[in-house]
């Protein structure tokens, strides 16, 4: 009997302690679950700044305040007391029922409630043959008045941009039965209002930020209050970031000169906005047939008396001075003085001075003074003075002076051509390719002992700047010479190739009064015992033209050197010899 109450009292003693066990584990669970906003705290003060309360109440509760600082007034005073009250009661209490709270890990974010995005405050029936809407537009986070905000009608492209008190004024033709409002603003969402035709209407329209204010992790970008480290600009989970990507053809010089301001605004606002007409004629930028809104619609036929600012060509513009598109040409514009193409051509793009695409060209492209295409070209580029590809060339590239091409994979004619590199022909005075063929030759060969040549391009095709002299004690031998030439280079191993050369020289005989060429096709052999160095030697062909009949004392009479037999070229004045070259060449 001893032995059972014994037992009894254990399985009491087990029973007790497993009870008070789970009692504590409850206790625990029900601490340790507690929300931040659930945390009691006590709390008295007397007139100080919001954000020095933030910071009180993050370090009682061991957590840390996070919030976009423009939607708080963090100088404004405070003055509470509160024993025992939850966080949630206490910021209630400080922000009242404008503001709400999120828990993420140990952050509280405050944010402001949202707006209703659109309130109709009046409303009244017309009987004309217009209707006003009217109103304002707000941020919906913060409630802020915006300005230069597009508000627009859609279909009939009627415009207008709020003031710097956020507000804005449009008259609608009553005669159409349906119309909605479009809502935009660079860095803000996009919003459509549906509007109910021949009502004089009040409206307030709140628009939404792009990006989360809240949730976005940006260093040093915008500041972001932490209330452990108040005032800082540090990196929390806060950021109303936005990256804004302005129009290119906006950024343009002759843009931001003949542009006005709401006209950028506009073009940044509704980017996305694009609508289509059949014809345009403008007087100058902002007076057209469309209005403010012409750099927003692609006609197929556009006429601008002295110059226009569209959204883009399917078919023919004309200006008198100058085209501006913020998209696409296709497939004909001329213009007196210049042509500016936010996108890219294609087709036939003319102008009096100069023409600018900022995407590709798929065509011909010719000016007077210059072209430019930002990306690749497809076609052809004449002018009188310069071109440039700032992507791939794949096509014909003539200019009086200098041609550009990032990768030159077509052709290149005129004074001067430089590339990146190079696949095409560069033919001119000058052709530089600067990730391709440079090399430093010094050479000796028949007629003068002395050469030192420079020669840039590819190995397919580069160019030849060369000069040469006689140097030695012999007084009646000297001879100066200047030139130009082209070659290519063909591989045979990895250190050995065949470089055929074709070249011109003016020989300086003593007097500039006689004309003396000198033109060799050589065709030597290279060798590259290690990098960056060769030894070459070969033939040559020379043919020579002289009207220099008798010697100037201290020169010589010709450059055919007297040992060597000539041969009759069939021209007057010109004969040819078999001749020879060698030397060494860097780089």
């Amino acid at each position: 009997m001893a032995r059972s109450l014994s037992i009894k009292k254990k399985h009491m003693r087990n029973r007790n302690r497993f009870i008070l066990t789970a009692v504590f584990s409850c206790l625990v669970s029900v601490i340790f679950s507690q929300g931040l906003l659930d945390k009691r705290i006590s709390l008295d003060v007397h007139r100080q700044r919001l954000d020095d309360v933030l910071s009180i109440i993050s370090d009682k509760a061991g957590f840390t305040f996070s919030y976009n600082s423009q939607i708080l007034k963090r100088d404004s005073l405070v003055s509470l007391s509160a024993s025992n009250r939850t966080v949630r009661q206490v910021l209630s209490s400080i922000l009242n029922d404008q503001y709400e709270y999120k828990e993420s890990g140990n952050y509280i974010i405050l944010r402001r409630v949202a707006l209703k995005l659109t309130t109709i405050t009046e409303k009244t029936p017309v009987t004309d043959n217009t209707y006003t809407i009217s109103g304002s537009v707000l941020n919906s986070e913060t409630g802020e008045k915006l300005v230069n905000v597009s508000v627009y009608e859609t279909k009939h492209l009627v415009s207008a941009l709020t003031d710097q008190d956020g507000r804005f004024e449009l008259k609608l033709k009553s005669r159409y039965p349906t119309a909605s409002l479009a809502v935009s603003k660079y860095a803000f969402e996009d919003t459509t209002v549906t509007i109910e035709p021949k009502f004089n209407m009040q409206l307030v329209i709140a628009i939404v930020p792009v990006v989360d204010t809240l949730f976005v992790s940006v260093p040093n970008v915008y500041e972001v209050v932490d209330s452990s480290i108040a005032r800082t600009k540090d990196t929390v989970p806060a950021a109303p970031v936005a990256v804004v990507e302005k129009t290119e053809v906006e950024q343009t010089a002759v843009a931001k000169f003949l542009l006005s301001a709401r006209q950028k605004v506009r073009s940044l606002n509704l980017k996305k906005f694009v609508a289509e007409k059949p014809f345009q004629a403008s007087i100058i930028p902002g007076i057209s047939t469309q209005g403010s809104m012409s750099g927003q619609v692609i006609h197929n036929v556009s006429f601008n008396l002295f110059g226009g600012y569209t959204g883009g060509v399917n078919g023919i513009e004309i200006g008198g001075l100058f085209n501006i598109n913020r998209k696409d040409v296709k497939y004909f514009q001329g213009a007196g003085v210049f042509n500016v193409t936010g996108g890219s051509v294609t087709g036939f793009q003319g102008a009096g001075v100069t023409n600018a695409a900022l995407g590709n060209l798929r065509g011909f492209q010719g000016a007077a003074v210059a072209n430019y295409v930002k990306k690749d070209v497809r076609g052809v580029q004449v002018s009188g003075v310069s071109n440039m590809a700032g992507g791939e060339l794949k096509g014909v590239q003539v200019a009086g002076v200098f041609n550009y091409a990032t990768r030159n994979k077509g052709v290149q004619i005129g004074l001067i051509n430089i590339s990146d590199t190079s696949d095409g022909y560069s033919i001119g005075l000058i052709n530089i390719v600067m990730k391709g063929y440079h090399k430093l030759a010094f050479s000796t060969n028949e007629v003068l002992n002395t050469n030192i040549a420079w020669k840039t391009g590819s190995r397919k095709f580069y160019s030849i700047l060369q000069g040469g002299m006689n140097l030695g004690n012999n007084e009646n031998d000297k001879a100066y010479s200047f030139g130009y030439g082209l070659g290519t280079e063909r591989k045979i191993t990895s250190w050995l190739t065949i470089n055929p050369e074709l070249s011109t020289q003016y020989m300086y005989l003593g007097s500039w009064d006689y004309t003396n060429l000198l033109s060799k096709l050589h065709l030597n052999l290279n060798i590259q015992p290690f990098k960056r160095f060769r030894i070459f030697a070969g033939p040559s062909l020379a043919v020579y033209y002289s009207d220099q009949e008798l010697a100037i004392h201290g020169y010589r009479a010709s450059a055919l050197p007297a040992s060597y037999h000539s041969f009759s070229t069939g021209l007057d004045k010109t004969r040819g010899w078999i001749g020879w070259n060698a030397g060494v060449a860097f780089f």
